[in-house]
């Protein structure tokens, strides 16, 4: 597989010398992985070249024939200024440096100067660069307000406004090689969120995930990084890492809020210097992979408290997405549960049953803590266990039940008597009607839900409406 162009623009580095020109092209593919990269020796060339539109950064010398570095930098400004330029010269000179610096220079440098303080001016640039054309894509996407590739987000089935809002923002950043944060609580799809945003990346790898959940350090670097033959005992054969795998691709790490100290150090060397060092291996690796993490914590309170590196917060949250619980998004629970009695049917090779019409409105009182993934299974076991053509309720309410005394929701201590304190109580028949006339309207006339919610039969709550009529 021929390794995808980075970064996303060309780098077009001009001098009038051959050697370095091949010399810099060299550092720069090596050292910083940076193989986008255009040469020209003709400066009277640049601007043609500039017109194309391709490129986003110009490396230029300041002392060359015809036209010089610094009437060049002049022209960039004037009529390229989305165009970073940087000067590499030769020249050791702190008035010509100001100079440049005012003529609109992102920096400057001399060629005497240490390889890794250029080739880190650079990465600044790129990244520079890189988060412009983040905003201005972002800033065009929003503005629409349509989804451009609906398609990518096929398998999250929504009509939610904040989540169609999110759709959006991930079209806008798709294409960012900065990191993604997914957050939401255990349940809301934040691994389909990640494969969405990997579609709509256009990258030529593979998504690979890794639940960093429990993984000591140890594990962590292996699982990540591999290993090298005789790195350690046991370790026979070369192990390529997740990172390599999903090279020119997307590494998807989930629950990052368990990571350890010491891996959060590991992890932030890989997004700030895009290398990486196998076990037992002295030398780096550089592989280009987008980076998305999701977690269900709070990294801000982890951050607060000392549990997660600041540093590393603030690298991970350049782009961020909250994905709602489904208990925000009670207009999605019939689609979902039209969805998932479709797919379990198939699934279990049974004819698709048909819900009663209080189902739908059943589940939107309750508060699911397990999310989707929760309603999903009340599905998948409703189906199994289904017989008739009318699928039955029980089910549903059962799992309910279990999962409100399992979490506590409903108390276990007697409930408080409403009508304590009262200076006149209410008759019987009036505190009955008080209760009925209620569930009828939490219910929203349905006589099935309302009797439901006052633990009475149907026919027993249809007795009492007619006698308060």
């Amino acid at each position: 597989m021929t390794q995808q162009a980075y970064p996303g623009f060309s780098i077009l580095l001009v001098d009038d010398e051959p050697a370095w020109l091949n010399s810099l092209s060299l550092i720069l593919r090596s050292c910083a992985g940076l193989i986008n990269i255009k040469t020209c020796q003709e400066s009277r060339d640049v601007m043609g070249l500039l017109a194309n539109g391709d490129i986003g950064l110009v490396i230029l010398d300041l002392t060359m024939p015809f036209l010089s570095g610094e009437e060049l930098l002049k022209q960039i400004s004037e009529q390229h200024p989305e165009v970073i330029a940087i000067v590499v010269s030769g020249l050791n000179q702190l008035e010509t440096a100001v100079r440049c610096m005012k003529l609109g220079a992102f920096d400057y440098f001399i060629k005497t100067d240490e390889e890794e303080r250029i080739v880190g001016g650079v990465l600044r640039a790129v990244r520079m660069k890189e988060m412009q054309r983040d905003y201005l894509e972002m800033s065009t996407s929003l503005a629409s307000g349509e989804l451009r590739h609906p398609e990518a987000f096929a398998a999250i089935v929504t009509a939610d406004r904040a989540l169609l809002k999110v759709f959006a923002y991930l079209e806008a950043v798709a294409k960012s090689p900065q990191p993604l944060l997914i957050t939401g609580e255990s349940g809301v799809g934040k691994e389909l969120v990640a494969q969405a945003a990997h579609r709509l990346s256009g990258c030529r790898g593979k998504l690979v995930t890794v639940n960093v959940a429990g993984l000591d350090d140890n594990v962590f670097a292996d699982s990540l990084f591999g290993h090298i033959r005789g790195a350690f005992t046991g370790a026979e054969h070369v192990r390529r890492g997740m990172v390599e795998e999903a090279a020119d691709g997307t590494l998807f790490l989930d629950e990052i809020g368990d990571l350890s100290i010491a891996s959060q150090v590991k992890l932030l060397r890989l997004l700030q210097e895009g290398e990486f060092f196998p076990i037992g291996c002295d030398q780096p690796k550089r592989i280009k992979a987008r980076i998305i993490v999701a977690t269900h914590q709070n990294l801000t309170e982890k951050e607060r408290s000392g549990a997660f590196r600041r540093d590393l917060f603030y690298r991970l949250r350049i782009h961020q997405v909250h994905i709602p619980p489904l208990r925000e998004r009670p207009g999605d629970i019939p689609l979902l549960l039209d969805h998932f009695l479709e797919e379990a049917a198939r699934t279990l090779g049974k004819k698709k049953p048909t819900p009663p019409r209080e189902l739908a409105q059943y589940l939107a009182s309750y508060s699911f803590p397990g999310n989707v993934r929760e309603l999903r299974a009340m599905v998948y076991d409703a189906v199994s266990v289904h017989q008739n053509r009318m699928l039955s309720m029980d089910s549903f309410v059962n799992a309910a039940e279990r999962s409100k005394s399992v979490t506590g929701e409903t108390p276990s201590h007697p409930k408080q008597n409403p009508f304590a304190g009262f200076a006149e109580l209410p008759t019987f028949s009036e505190a009955a009607g008080f209760l009925v006339t209620e569930a009828m309207n939490r219910a929203s006339g349905n006589q099935t839900m309302a009797a439901r919610l006052l633990g009475i039969s149907q026919p027993a709550l249809n007795k009492r409406l007619k006698v308060m009529r």
